[in-house]
């Protein structure tokens, strides 16, 4: 990569310069993505002495209005010229070669166009934040230090800073100044004529740098190295790091200096010795983040009978379609399956992707996988830094990385020729993302990645989604299925208890768990067990209320409670952040009645250290889990045993894989059953069956207790006798009936604005001009569920189109039409359209 060239003129003609435009004396131009939410690409002429070397997928810099500089990515060259507006040239080549590779490109282009995102959306989310170039004010100083000059003292601070440092950016001279006096202090540094202005576009990626140790050329031969361990026999702390050096460098290649001094205990002083000897060269090199996994064995995998027949069904329906549903009860190995596919892959110089719903699923999977692929295999997710994830980006480009392991984002990196892509759990919510834009579904694009690359997919899960099962049965998907645990163990046994039972025990001061959870919690522990208990609300006390008045704290920035959290001992907001002080009595009325209702993870998680105070009680969930290797420590506790009891949020649900867990424990069945959504059942039947599946894995000794009030639902027939097909049934006749998908396509449009009207208005618009379309159907505008977050209010409109593409393609050109119509009204600048396409 090369640097932007920079560019130096004095701050007061800069206006003047940034509005010369060289001269584009051929019609080459250049399509590029700016990393800004504008409808389209925009086109720039490509000088003379760049058309050579241009090509799509290089970062370029370009000018955007007066004076805002930015890298943008090449998507097209071509010699159209724009009727529209004036073309600007091209500024600088960033790269040698691209960074981004067509098929991303093609990638980006399909992504944007399917869920109504813009261009600059698509590469702001596709592009690791340091492979994106920032233009940032810097402010040199060219002053003369023979000149006593006059200050103000808040300029004499920021003069004495730009004479110290050299140079400045206009950021730190703010924080110098603070906001007040900014102007000020900047106007007397520029009538002192003092400061110039850079601007330049500079890679917010460095290498990293370490010093290595190399031992000198001439002791490369064994008969040099055996006398030189001779020559050092007097010198014990020499002979120690050079052995250190020699056993270092046989596993693992590269010796940095710090890991020799660790590892001899000895000083730099020492090593310096050593290299005026003539002994080491220590040298700065460039040096990996990322940690690797090892060289890796070849591991023969032996399938079970069941096993080895699902793996004859995959090969039978891949070699028909292109797509096939692996349906594998919990716990069955569907892993094997997985390793064996991807093995074929590269076995035909091909790379692999396995897409896994949560971050907290790679981490566990990592070790295994490493023992199959080694160096072979790269992770990719957001608990890595900037710089970690442009050096996992650059060695995917270069097919280092044969294997990539990540949640949704694992999608955007620069594969050249991927032969399968592996979407486990793909039932869950997570592969959907939710905000910024593009709001995609990774299990969807990875489908249509597939297509571009001719690649197979395997889409697995023991409670596949109602769309999958649908297009298994429109013959659409091959199927699969691995309907008994791996080596014949048995699925857990489920009992659902009456929770009205915890009101005859209140008075022994135990309010959440059942006197028969109780129980069994105490054998798993007498029998050195693991239990999991799951409830889906974080916090201690979701809300408050006073037993006089009913009043209940909210947050004054969004239209919800605000959760008690007993850790901080503050009242939190989980929508915007708020915190504020535990209140004692109610402001309202005066009463020092208030009572907490309900119950998240921390109060299940006092209750038990209350009830077991011999147990070692671990919590996961979001404000639990907060630190880069908070999840794989805690799951190195669980797999060393030294976590008896784990309560915690759907992240508990995720395929974990622990064979000491006998027990589980749904706290509050009915809370997942009530949620006002089509898919409230199809999720709480996929959680409390996939919770379900963590008991009993590794010898069938499993238990599930679920605590409900509501014993006659359905959902929890089906999951007490895991009866997915039962479950499927009855969804898809009520989808049918309702025209929910699988059936439709659905739309959702949401409007934001600080005034309620004016969001209101906003959607009213929006809705009207929908009522002219035929063959759509239109539900709204109305209230979201949560009518008002960060003092948004937010209206939404929800549209059912039939699997007509046509009618969706008119559908998506109107409603983007319709948004700018809205938006340039007068006083709608603020107003926010949103598209979420299939949203979850």
């Amino acid at each position: 990569m090369k640097n932007g060239a920079c560019r130096t003129y004095p701050l007061f003609r800069s206006l003047v310069a940034n509005s010369l435009l060289c001269s584009l004396p051929c019609g080459v131009f250049a399509d590029v993505i700016l990393p800004l939410n504008l409808p389209q690409v925009l086109t720039y002429g490509v000088p003379i002495e760049m058309q050579d070397h241009l090509l799509p997928g290089m970062r370029v810099e370009v000018a955007l209005g007066k004076n805002k500089q930015y890298s943008g990515i090449v998507e097209r060259v071509h010699n159209e010229r724009p009727e529209t507006y004036q073309v600007k040239p091209i500024r600088n080549i960033l790269d040698e070669e691209p960074v981004v590779t067509e098929k991303q490109l093609e990638f980006w282009r399909w992504i944007a166009h399917y869920y109504m995102a813009s261009p600059g959306e698509v590469m702001q989310a596709a592009l690791p934040a340091h492979l994106k170039l920032m233009g940032e004010t810097r402010l040199e100083w060219i002053g003369d230090s023979g000149i006593a000059y006059e200050w103000s003292d808040i300029a004499y601070k920021a003069a004495e800073a730009l004479r110290v440092r050299g140079e400045i950016t206009i950021t730190e001279l703010r924080a110098i100044t603070g906001p007040g006096q900014f102007a000020t202090a900047l106007n007397e540094l520029l009538e002192q004529d003092v400061i110039i202005i850079n601007e330049a576009l500079e890679p917010a990626y460095r290498p990293k740098k370490e010093k290595v140790v190399t031992l000198a050329d001439v002791y490369s031969e064994e008969k040099e190295l055996i006398s030189l361990f001779d020559q050092l026999a007097k010198a014990p702390k020499q002979l120690q790091l050079l052995m250190a050096y020699t056993e270092m460098r046989m596993k693992h290649g590269l010796v940095k200096q710090q890991e020799l001094l660790d590892r001899a205990q000895a000083s730099a002083t020492q090593l310096r010795a050593l290299c005026d000897k003539g002994v080491f060269l220590v040298t700065e090199q460039n040096v990996d983040r990322v940690a690797q996994h090892g060289t890796g064995e070849y591991r023969e995998i032996n399938l079970t009978e069941a096993q080895q027949k699902a793996y004859d069904e995959l090969e039978e329906g891949l070699a028909e379609k292109n797509v096939a549903l692996l349906h594998g009860v919990t716990g069955s190995g569907k892993t094997l399956l997985y390793v064996k596919k991807i093995r074929e892959a590269l076995a035909a110089g091909k790379q692999a992707i396995l897409l896994l719903p949560e971050i907290a699923l790679t981490t566990q999977l990592v070790s295994r996988l490493s023992s199959y692929f080694g160096d072979d295999l790269g992770v990719y997710h957001s608990h890595f830094s900037n710089n970690e994830r442009v050096e996992i980006w650059e060695k995917v480009r270069k097919g280092k990385y044969k294997v990539v392991a990540g949640p949704r984002s694992a999608l955007w990196l620069p594969y050249s020729n991927v032969g399968m892509i592996i979407a486990d759990e793909e039932h869950d919510t997570s592969y959907k993302q939710k905000d910024p834009a593009p709001r995609f579904h990774a299990r969807d694009a990875a489908i249509y990645m597939a297509g571009m690359y001719g690649a197979k997919v395997i889409l697995g899960s023991a409670t596949p989604s109602v769309e999958t099962l649908y297009n298994v049965q429109q013959g659409k998907y091959a199927y699969a299925s691995l309907k008994e645990r791996y080596q014949g163990v048995k699925l857990p046994e489920i009992t659902v208890i009456d929770a009205r039972s915890l009101s005859h025990v209140k008075r022994d001061g135990v309010k959440l768990l059942t006197p028969e959870l109780q129980k069994a919690m105490a054998v798993a522990l007498h029998e050195k067990k693991q239990s999991i208990l799951f409830q889906n609300r974080r916090g201690y006390a979701p809300f408050q209320m006073c037993t006089t008045c009913g009043w209940s704290p909210r947050c004054k920035n969004c239209d919800v409670s605000l959760t008690y959290h007993k850790s901080s001992d503050k009242l939190q907001c989980h929508y915007c952040g708020l915190k504020a002080t535990v209140m004692h009595s109610c402001p309202q009325c005066g009463s020092m009645g208030l009572a907490s209702k309900s119950f998240g993870t921390e109060r299940i998680e006092e209750e038990v250290q209350q009830t077991f105070p011999e147990a070692r009680v671990a919590r996961m969930d979001v404000d639990s889990m907060r630190g880069k290797n908070s999840v794989s420590d805690l799951l190195t506790k669980l797999e060393k045993r030294k976590v008896d009891i784990l309560t915690g949020t759907q992240m508990v649900v995720k395929g974990l894989d622990l064979e000491a867990v006998a027990l589980v424990g749904i706290i509050s069945a009915d809370s997942l059953l009530t949620y006002p959504d089509f898919r409230v059942n199809e999720r709480a039947f996929q959680l409390m069956e996939q919770v379900s599946g963590r008991a009993g894995r590794a010898d069938g000794v499993g238990h599930v207790y679920i605590q409900a009030y509501n014993l006659q639902h359905p959902v929890l027939q089906w999951v007490k006798s895991h009866d997915v097909q039962a479950f499927y049934r009855h969804e898809i006749r009520f989808r049918e009936h309702f025209f929910y998908p699988p059936f439709s396509r659905i739309i959702r449009i949401i409007f934001r604005h600080a005034e309620e009207q004016r969001a209101a208005m906003a959607a009213q618009m929006m809705a009207d001009g929908l009522a002219t379309i035929e063959g759509i159907s239109v539900q709204g505008p109305g209230p979201a569920v949560i009518p008002r977050v960060r003092n948004q209010y937010i209206r939404e409109i929800w549209i059912k189109c039939p699997k007509d593409q046509r009618l969706i393609d008119s559908v998506k050109t109107y409603l983007k039409a319709q948004r700018q119509h809205i938006v340039g009204l007068k006083g709608n600048t603020n107003v926010q359209v949103l598209f979420d396409v299939d949203p979850m």
